[in-house]
């Protein structure tokens, strides 16, 4: 006996390039998924109203990210465990620019050379950073969206500030597929098979009407 399945729909391959191993260079336009070390009595503080540049480091002003996590548990630094958050991030990075030796011309003035980041890749020539891991800073906050709490000890801080990070989150663009329209109204249409509107933009889409049928 053979099972025959009508199906109509479709489910989108994820787009690897979001996520970088660290060796990795970004590239300039993207967004990744980047993390962020904080107090966590600061921690509602930065969801309410977002982050605050510091204002010198390594690479200048800015807000300091990384994609390496073990290198955002580390901040701040001599602090305990305890006292500490780390949030995931959405960066979008802009136009990058790679800082990989200590005395790099453009080491604090990237910004104002037209970069919207700074990447220290790891393993760089940079003798301040002992660990070896990479890091970024990013000149303006309101490229960083703040999607959820990565570390935290305490649990019910953690369930307190996730709950205060959905409040926060705003459905992006296109109500099905959550993507940008800036280029425009997506072609929301009726599906062909169930008739349920669908963006051909949405990760995956699955009639319901269809049963499997069994033939002999």
């Amino acid at each position: 006996m053979e099972k025959e399945v009508s199906f109509c729909g479709w489910k989108a391959m994820k787009d690897r390039s979001k996520s970088l191993a660290e060796n990795q260079e970004p590239k300039s336009g993207r967004s990744y998924t980047m993390f962020h070390g904080t107090l966590l009595k600061t921690a509602k503080t930065i969801i309410n109203s977002g982050f605050v540049p510091s204002k010198d480091g390594l690479l200048g002003a800015g807000v300091y990210v990384s994609r390496n996590i073990d290198k955002a548990k580390c901040y701040p630094p001599h602090t305990d465990k305890n006292d500490k958050v780390v949030f995931k991030l959405k960066v979008r990075v802009g136009k990058v620019k790679k800082i990989d030796c200590d005395n790099h011309p453009l080491q604090k003035s990237w910004h104002s050379n037209g970069y919207d980041c700074a990447w220290v890749p790891p393993n760089s020539n940079i003798s301040t950073i002992k660990s070896g891991r990479e890091e970024d800073c990013v000149w303006d906050p309101k490229r960083i969206q703040l999607i959820d709490v990565a570390c935290c000890v305490d649990h019910e801080k953690r369930k307190e500030l996730r709950r205060l990070i959905r409040s926060k989150l705003k459905p992006e663009g296109c109500e099905l597929c959550h993507r940008s329209t800036s280029d425009g109204d997506h072609d929301i249409q009726s599906c062909w098979e169930c008739n349920k509107q669908i963006c051909p933009f949405q990760e995956k889409h699955v009639c319901k009407t269809k049963e499997f049928r069994e033939t002999v």
